[in-house]
């Protein structure tokens, strides 16, 4: 029955269900169906009026004197009689029908009359005026209804649609999904809803659509067609796309402090999603970690950061990254950097063209790949212009828009927070670096005792640079120290800490203090440090180091003539060693506390070692890293240190930094590595000397001797007056045991020691004074002199250079 149904164009189309009685009438005018809503209308129940003839119901036509009518006509204004006798005016359909035996009907709508509703609106006529693109198609796919809408979005009339499939009406990017789902809910009886994106008609801009499919179904419950309406959503689409592009941006760009690679970042998010080719290009004072100062006349060079196409191998590139590009003043990058304002351009436009033409290279590639739109946007952050970003369209026919421009400044704004970052970590560790390579040792001083080579490797991340350091001080007697330390934090705090340190322990190892002293006064120095930032923090907590000042630090002594070492630990790892004759290990150091703690004490460990061992001081990033642990990287340590001792130290470093490190260290690094000595006794001369003025004659002989047999003819007069004036002072001033040491190494060392603690002091002797100039004359002739206490008194020692002809 639902197919007799006319369309709402004919004047016959069923009225709308939601006010009408229905009353089935069969062959002989009986009453064989009656429907609440009849009931609702005249008052009847259904058995009242079933089976009843119709007649009695109708009155007469309305305006009419005739009588009941015989209802043979479509439409007719009919007077019913109520239940409770009065007339009621309404207007009666009348549809031929058959029931389930085959007999003919009548199906009877009645709802009031037209005139007495003027301003009603059918169902149907409701649908054919709809704004919003509805459509309604049958169980193959083919149209049956469109609204006012859809003709109007898809350009098509619905006289033109009806009858026709999807695949005929729609555009071919969409009709595919719509027609799916229309499959799907045919079956299911379920309704979806999904986008599709495109234009609904050629000459239509593109849209997102909000697609709903709904199915209509039958009073008998089967689903014969499905409802299809789609809603506008472009603006709500492109907003949250918009922002889903810039929430990737905040999480892509700017993973590094690179500047090169966070260009780079920036380009790889642009391409593909809104632009065919992108370029990036900073000034070039950027790459050195300065503010950039454009000049805003002539023509401007700029560096290549980063580029990026969807075609592969970028063929549109002119030059390649880390170039340098000159732009003409007139091109709109230029203007964009004096300015600081983006740009949208076609290459028909005058200033595009104008620059293009002035470059021949960049017209060739313009003509070979169809640009035809373009961006300049500048890359600023903090006020300051960074660079530019060129964003180029080939392949997408569209131009850029308003809105793409908009988005393109949001995007290269957060990049260039992320470039001016990194310009700022590139600046801030230059300095740091730089400070703390002028806090390490350039050179290592000239002594005998050791062969060292070390490595100093500054940390990749954004923590920035630690206060790792070590260093190698010459000590008297031909000894030497060997010093690692590593102060807790990273940056120009931590460097500048670590210089002071530094500076401390060469100052406490200048006095001759033990391992385990010097490091209480070192421990001490840091609490005060501590407290003295601590106090001043409130008014320079941008400058201030950290109030916890934390620090760890190993100082070793080797001593060449007895071949032992002393050490003292204050939290820091334990130093290895490879002996020629054995495994490398690392030596059982007392941890002790950390710089910092204070009040704790220190103690020393002595070991022997037989020349040519291996000993190496590091700090725990070599060690630590995230391909192993603190126990794995002290095996791999070892196993590196357990080659043959005799290799290059050079080549071992190398080796060590290889095996233990990855390209990139999460932390600081120093590594020292020491090859040890041994002053022969040929090369040492001892007497053990009464405490009576007339064997000072004896000692200078006994010196000249010595130099004689050594072949030292040039030292030999300064020796003599050295040695004179410190075995003077020991007999005259100190107390016996007195002795004589005399070592030949790079220079030749002079020492005395007595039982006395009092150490002489140089002071100026006047004129008639018999005595007093004896340490003045020692420190005119001696390269360097000092005294170094020890349990059993003090060693004045004096240091004589040696002249080519002696070496």
């Amino acid at each position: 029955m639902r197919d007799a149904i006319p369309s709402s164009g004919n004047p016959g189309a069923p009225p709308d269900p939601v006010d009408s009685a229905t009353a089935v009438v069969d062959d002989r005018g009986v009453v064989t169906g009656w429907s609440p809503g009849a009931e609702r209308l005249l008052g009847y129940s259904c058995q009242e009026v079933v089976g009843s003839p119709v007649s009695r119901l109708i009155v007469s036509e309305a305006g009419s004197e005739d009588g009941p009518p015989a209802l043979g006509t479509h439409v007719a204004e009919t007077l019913l009689r109520h239940r409770d006798g009065r007339a009621v005016e309404a207007q009666v359909r009348v549809y031929p029908s058959v029931n389930h035996r085959g007999h003919a009907q009548r199906v009877l709508i009645v709802t009031p009359p037209e005139r007495s509703r003027p301003d009603l609106v059918t169902a149907y006529e409701a649908f054919a005026q709809c704004h919003l693109p509805v459509m309604v198609y049958d169980s193959e796919l083919r149209a049956m209804r469109a609204s006012a809408g859809a003709a109007r979005e898809l350009g098509l009339s619905e006289e033109w649609m009806h009858g026709r499939r999807v695949t005929e009406i729609l555009p071919p990017h969409l009709c595919s999904r719509v027609e799916d789902g229309m499959g799907r809910v045919l079956v299911s009886g379920e309704a979806e809803r999904f986008h599709v994106r495109g234009r609904a008609r050629p000459d239509a801009p593109e849209k997102v659509w909000s697609v709903t499919v709904s199915p209509l179904v039958t009073p008998a419950g089967r689903v014969g067609h499905v409802e299809v309406s789609a809603l506008d959503v472009s603006e709500q689409y492109l907003a949250r796309e918009r922002l889903a592009l810039l929430n990737d941006v905040s999480a892509q760009v700017g993973s590094t402090l690179d500047v090169m690679r966070t260009a780079q970042e920036m380009a790889d998010f642009a391409v593909g999603r809104f632009a065919d080719f992108v370029t990036i290009d900073l000034l070039d004072s950027l790459f050195r970690g300065v503010e950039p100062k454009p000049s805003t006349t002539g023509a401007v060079p700029l560096r290549r950061a980063a580029q990026q196409s969807v075609l592969p191998g970028m063929p549109e590139a002119l030059i390649e990254p880390g170039d340098v590009d000159d732009y003409p003043a007139s091109a709109p990058p230029v203007r964009c950097l004096a300015t600081g304002r983006s740009s949208l351009h076609s290459t028909e436009d005058e200033a595009t063209r104008g620059w293009v033409q002035a470059d021949p290279g960049r017209a060739a590639v313009v003509r070979r790949f169809g640009i035809h739109s373009l961006m300049v946007i500048p890359l600023r952050a903090r006020g300051i212009t960074l660079g530019v970003a060129v964003l180029v369209r080939h392949r997408r026919e569209d131009p850029f828009t308003h809105d793409d421009l908009l988005l393109a400044e949001e995007i290269a704004s957060r990049a260039a927070v992320a470039v001016d970052n990194a310009r700022r970590y590139t600046l801030e560790r230059g300095t740091a670096l730089a400070l703390q390579r002028s806090l390490l040792p350039r050179r290592i001083s000239a002594q005998d005792a050791v062969e060292v080579a070390h490595r100093y490797l500054p940390a990749r991340t954004r923590a920035g640079l630690g206060g790792d350091w070590f260093d190698v001080i010459p000590l008297s007697g031909a000894r030497v120290a060997l010093v690692a330390g590593d102060v807790v934090g990273h940056g120009l705090r931590a460097s500048a800490t670590m210089g002071r340190l530094r500076t401390a322990v060469r100052t406490l190892a200048d006095v001759e203090l033990p391992a385990d002293e010097l490091l209480t006064h070192l421990d001490d120095l840091v609490t005060l440090l501590a407290s003295e930032e601590e106090s001043t923090a409130d008014h320079e907590s941008d400058l201030a180091i950290a109030a916890d000042v934390i620090a760890t630090c190993l100082y070793v002594v080797y001593d060449p003539v007895s071949r032992r070492c002393t050490a003292a630990s204050a939290g820091h790892p334990p130093p290895a060693v490879a002996r020629t004759d054995g495994p490398a290990e690392l030596v059982d150091v007392p941890p002790g506390p950390p710089l910092g703690v204070g009040g704790l004490p220190f103690e020393t460990v002595e070991w022997e070692l037989p020349p040519g061992s291996l000993l190496a001081l590091y700090t725990d990033g070599l060690l630590q890293g995230a391909e192993h642990d603190l126990g794995m990287g002290q095996a791999r340590l070892l196993q590196c240190l357990d080659q043959p001792v005799s290799r290059p130290l050079e080549t071992l470093c190398d080796e060590v930094i290889r095996s233990l490190l990855p390209a990139q260290p999460e932390d600081d690094v120093a590594l020292l590595v020491a090859r040890t000595r041994a002053l022969d006794t040929d090369r040492v001369a001892t007497w053990d000397l009464p405490s009576d003025p007339a064997v000072v004659a004896d000692a200078r002989a006994r010196v000249l001797a010595r130099l004689d047999a050594w072949h030292l003819p040039d030292a030999a007069f300064t020796a003599e007056l050295v040695v004179s004036e410190l075995v003077t002072n020991a007999i005259r001033y100190g107390q016996p045991p007195v002795q004589l040491r005399l070592i030949r190494g790079t220079t030749l060392l002079c020492e005395v020691s007595d039982a006395s603690g009092t150490a002489p002091h140089l002071r100026r002797a006047r004129t008639y004074d018999e005595g007093g100039r004896g340490l003045l004359l020692i420190a005119q002739l001696a390269h360097r002199w000092g005294t170094r206490h020890q349990p059993t008194g003090k060693t004045i020692w004096a240091e004589i250079e040696l002249t080519e002809r002696d070496t």
